[in-house]
């Protein structure tokens, strides 16, 4: 293992941010990670205390300034089957693994429960932090345990969907255990006999223009990944880190103000006391979509995509994500929440 200094990360974060870690290292495996938070001479002493970031895929953070810490980039792999019953496998995957490769690995086994979750960007490890989910379906919904070293206690921990504390794109891992913990792996309870999420959205629409007669988890994989790719820019092509803003949740009578003064806004029910507005919605009714200065803006088919057309700082992103939420508050008096971690 080399502890590098003064690292670019441009090609670390999807937005594609020129920032520099002051230290920065790679680890396989929990011994590694050890040895790089342990450390015993006067200038390693001092490393310690700097903070300590966890980098896993980089497409769900905007990176504002250079990072004055320690950066670790998880490349913990591998993927096994651990347990099964009649009804379930037990799949286990290192935290390090690319969530979109180890979705098709569970399509190929015929493992059903994640196909809705198809080319979600970033790696396995993100995946109960953010609580990730798409068209109907949460990792939450197929979470079994996670492990994951404390970085200042050094132990492993084994957490369980309880203890996890998910909520809409949250779990305790963004709240009150915030960079403490480097996530190892993730095991998840998925199908042997597939139970199909297809009424959110457009999924249905998509899988009849495709002709898929029958239901399969390959045939929803496929329609999740064509209508991404037909909304979503590729950050290989524009950096991005997908959607910027959580879709914010509403009382009902909130709602019922707002539809009186927009009959065309676009909700989600949740429960019998809240709905789920659509923030992209929102933010291409003020205007958004579209929109660039300089090479910071927001995506011409998706205004709750915020892009790097090339150059743009992180800060420059950072404003442009102010200004946008400031014009949804003024117009509609909901206050937008970032989806994507501000470094």
């Amino acid at each position: 293992m080399q502890i590098k200094e003064n690292f670019p990360l441009r090609l670390y974060n999807t937005f594609g941010i020129d920032a520099k870690a002051r230290y920065f290292s790679t680890f396989t495996n929990e011994d590694e990670l050890y040895e790089l938070t342990t450390h015993d001479s006067p200038k390693e002493s001092l490393r310690t205390r700097l903070t300590t970031f966890i980098l896993g895929g980089g497409s769900n953070i905007l990176l504002v300034k250079d990072f004055d810490g320690l950066v670790l980039k998880n490349e913990v792999k591998g993927i096994e089957l651990v347990h099964e019953d009649p009804e379930y496998v037990y799949v286990k995957a290192g935290a390090g693994e690319n969530w979109h490769q180890f979705v098709l690995h569970c399509l190929a086994h015929n493992w059903a429960g994640v196909e809705n979750l198809s080319l979600i960007p970033g790696n396995v490890g993100a995946a109960p932090i953010q609580n990730i989910g798409a068209y109907g379906v949460e990792l939450d919904d197929v979470f079994w345990n996670l492990e994951a070293f404390h970085l200042f206690d050094k132990k492993r921990y084994t957490f369980t969907r309880v203890d996890c504390e998910f909520s809409y794109r949250d779990s305790i891992f963004k709240s009150k255990y915030k960079n403490e913990f480097a996530i190892l792996s993730v095991t998840l309870q998925l199908k042997k006999h597939p139970v199909y999420h297809t009424s959110y959205g457009s999924l249905n629409e998509e899988l009849e223009k495709m002709g898929a007669k029958t239901l399969s988890i390959k045939a929803i994989s496929q329609a999740v990944i064509n209508i991404r790719s037909s909304k979503l820019p590729d950050p290989k092509e524009i950096p991005n880190a997908g959607s910027f803003f959580k879709n914010p949740e509403v009382p009902i009578a909130k709602h019922e103000e707002l539809k009186s003064q927009f009959p065309d806004i676009v909700a989600f029910p949740l429960t019998k006391l809240s709905v789920k507005l659509s923030a992209g919605w929102m933010i291409e009714q003020c205007g958004w979509k579209g929109y660039r200065k300089g090479d910071a803006g927001c995506h011409a088919k998706q205004g709750l995509v915020l892009v790097n057309y090339g150059k743009a700082t992180g800060k420059e992103v950072y404003d442009l994500s102010e200004q946008i939420l400031q014009s949804v508050k003024n117009k509609f008096g909901v206050i937008l929440e970032r989806e994507v971690n501000v470094i």
